[in-house]
């Protein structure tokens, strides 16, 4: 597991898409509609470095050497009165990799991080009745309700997301 910087992200933003293509093929509501070309998941990811660059977005990927498998990202608000907090975004496993505890890893590192960086509120929030609803809520996130016809499935189905938070023990800022 590993923390990408604007410059590992842009070296990994091939298999980053792979595993992002993958994971809408799969049927994941990670906000895209499928079918997703590679040209447009690399592209996502290449515009992503920016954020990186200015501590906006921290991203980690989880590799077996030079496949991407999983990743999960942190955005930080740039607002005054949110310091505190930050949103869990697009934690992805890739479907050959799944079911190995891979993102559970991949949530304990971010949480770990967000700690060390003095957060101490993580939200997120995902489709109701997926497969992540089920690893949030065995790793102590409290849902505060659901939103019905918030977002579409790959296949444009619309669906209802839970949002969740979770308390993480104060420490001194690194961030």
């Amino acid at each position: 597991m590993i923390r990408l910087d604007a410059a590992r992200l842009a070296a990994r933003a091939s298999g980053l898409a792979e595993l992002l293509v993958a994971t809408v093929d799969a049927g994941a509501s990670v906000g895209f509609l499928a079918p997703l070309g590679h040209a447009q998941a690399l592209a996502w990811w290449e515009e992503r470095a920016a954020d990186v660059a200015a501590g906006r977005l921290a991203v980690w990927a989880a590799h077996d050497g030079e496949r991407v498998l999983g990743t999960v990202s942190l955005a930080f608000p740039g607002k005054a009165n949110s310091r505190h907090r930050a949103e869990l975004v697009k934690l992805m496993v890739h479907p050959d990799a799944r079911g190995r505890g891979l993102a559970r890893e991949l949530l304990a590192t971010a949480e770990a991080a967000a700690a060390a960086a003095g957060i101490t509120l993580l939200h997120l929030d995902t489709e109701t009745g997926s497969p992540a609803e089920r690893l949030y809520r065995s790793t102590g996130w409290t849902p505060i309700g659901a939103i019905p016809d918030y977002a579409s499935t790959p296949d444009g189905e619309l669906r209802p997301t839970t949002i969740y938070y979770k308390r993480l023990p104060a420490t001194a800022p690194t961030r």
